[in-house]
C-alpha cells in the first residue's frame, strides 16, 4: 500500500480539522483541540478470526446431530 490511511476524526474531541504532523509517519495534529496523536497499525489478530468462525458455526441445543 503506497498511500497512508488518514483518520477522519480526532480521537479526543471528534473534530474533522486534522492535518499531518511533522513528527513522523502516522502523526496527526487536531487544529480544534490543539492535540497531536499518532496512529499505528499493529497487525491482524489470528484469534479474532477463529473466534468469529466458531461463533457463527451452527450447533444443536441438545448436543447431538440435528
Amino acid at each position: 500500500m503506497s498511500e497512508r490511511a488518514a483518520p477522519f476524526y480526532c480521537p479526543y474531541c471528534g473534530d474533522e480539522d486534522l492535518r499531518p504532523s511533522e513528527e513522523g509517519h502516522g502523526a496527526w495534529e487536531c487544529r480544534a483541540c490543539n492535540r497531536a496523536f499518532q496512529v499505528k497499525f499493529l497487525g491482524l489478530l489470528a484469534e479474532g478470526f477463529q473466534a468469529v468462525s466458531q461463533h457463527n458455526a451452527p450447533h444443536s441445543p441438545h448436543g447431538g446431530a440435528s
